[in-house]
């Protein structure tokens, strides 16, 4: 399958500059984020879109770059918040709490809520608080953020006291005193432990819902989310150009949401089974992108480039590791440090030299873990990645610039 798009897109990108050579020709190549920023906005403009950027329904905005360089796209307002709204809405096991009228609690990166208080101070036509209060933190009627530190694992017992009351206070806007939580599944995780440590489990108002969408969620914080809540936990997979493409049901199954959109599948190289996500999409329609590589790979229920058999979003294209049995994604070493000990809780690999390396690690009780399980983990990640293998035990594991955890370092 080469991905060309259908006539019926051919028709809506026809006057878009960027795709001019692709019409002439007949074929359209891989369109990577180095060529989406050559020339822009030029590259994009056409009269409907200076007409949408003129009216204001249309605005230019940065992708995260969490995992890639800053890239400036133009999209509807609220565009990410639509689609995220649609699949909740929408969704077979959490559609009732939307229906309910629940309000939406986000316990994610502060960089998320440092941008929700930017956009509100905007609005008031000032400048932004250092120190955001509640109001401030609204994004819209249903939708505040509790966060305000970098690192979640260095959250102070005032800090978590105040959280938990915003939380419930949320809780108490529903009759039932429901709310539905948007989170890291990181985040969640620490708050858990510290909720613990501080004895404030009374003080934590249980969600009757939650979706964690912001990064890579390791198969044992949500195994360790999974034995604290009994609600369904949702996994959302998208990005702030695209939206939300794919999203899981509550026993972790992936299933397309491809409204205007296609996916393609591309192997990283020629025998993997880790493969490029190659998506065609107008549901933007002031930034159609054909054959757009996300840099996200993913792996299949059997090795195949069937997306309908997505198994697992598995990690960033920039981010595999060369091994002599070919790339290692953060989702396979995930999976290997998984299956020997579910006490790991942040786990970071770093390279020494070309064949050491040195697996940093954190546990949920914070006590090492037990021989039988170290030499497990030595000996799988040594498997996986022909590296040979030293475990590092911590307390702590630093967070990244970003809000988010480096999976993979090199050693200065």
């Amino acid at each position: 399958m080469d991905g060309q798009p259908t006539a019926e897109v051919i028709e809506q990108i026809r006057d878009i500059p960027i795709y001019r050579e692709s019409l002439e020709r007949g074929h359209f190549p891989i369109l990577d984020k180095p060529e989406i920023a050559r020339g822009f906005p030029d590259n994009w403009m056409t009269p409907k879109l200076a007409a949408a950027l003129d009216s204001g329904e249309a605005e230019f905005v940065l992708s995260t770059g969490t995992n890639h360089a800053r890239m400036q796209i133009i999209r509807p307002p609220y565009f990410l918040l639509n689609s995220y709204y649609q699949l909740w809405r929408e969704h077979p096991d959490i559609a009732d709490t939307w229906e309910a009228g629940c309000r939406r609690v986000s316990l994610t990166t502060v960089l998320a809520t440092e941008h929700v208080a930017r956009v509100n101070a905007k609005k008031r036509g000032a400048e932004a608080d250092a120190v955001p209060t509640l109001d401030d933190r609204w994004l819209d009627a249903r939708t505040c953020y509790v966060n305000l530190r970098l690192d979640p694992a260095l959250w102070e017992r005032d800090e978590v006291a105040r959280m938990l009351k915003e939380i419930r206070t949320a809780a108490q806007a529903h009759p039932r005193g429901w709310y539905h939580l948007d989170c890291s599944g990181y985040h969640l995780a620490h708050l858990l432990r510290k909720v613990g440590e501080y004895g404030l489990w009374d003080d934590f108002t249980p969600p009757a819902s939650i979706i964690h969408a912001y990064e890579y969620t390791p198969v044992n914080v949500r195994r360790y989310l999974e034995q604290h809540f009994a609600c369904p936990i949702i996994d959302l997979f998208g990005s702030t150009e695209l939206g939300y493409l794919f999203f899981s049901d509550r026993r972790g199954r992936y299933r397309p949401h491809l409204d205007k959109m296609s996916v393609e599948l591309l192997p990283v190289t020629p025998e993997s089974t880790i493969y490029h996500l190659i998506v065609t999409s107008v549901r933007n329609p002031y930034m159609p992108l054909i054959r757009y590589r996300s840099g996200d790979c993913v792996r299949t229920l059997d090795g195949t480039p069937d997306p309908e058999k997505i198994a697992q979003f598995c990690g960033r294209e920039k981010e595999l590791l060369d091994s002599p049995q070919g790339p290692v994604a953060q989702g396979d070493l995930d999976r290997c440090v998984g299956e020997a000990s579910s006490r790991v809780f942040v786990h970071q690999l770093q390279l020494l030299g070309d064949a050491e390396a040195r697996l940093a690690y954190t546990t949920f009780n914070g006590a090492p873990v037990d021989p039988g399980e170290a030499a497990a983990l030595e000996h799988g990640i040594e498997e996986l990645t022909g590296r040979r293998c030293r475990l590092d035990h911590r307390t702590h594991i630093p967070i990244g610039k970003s809000g988010k955890y480096a999976w993979l370092t090199k050693d200065a």
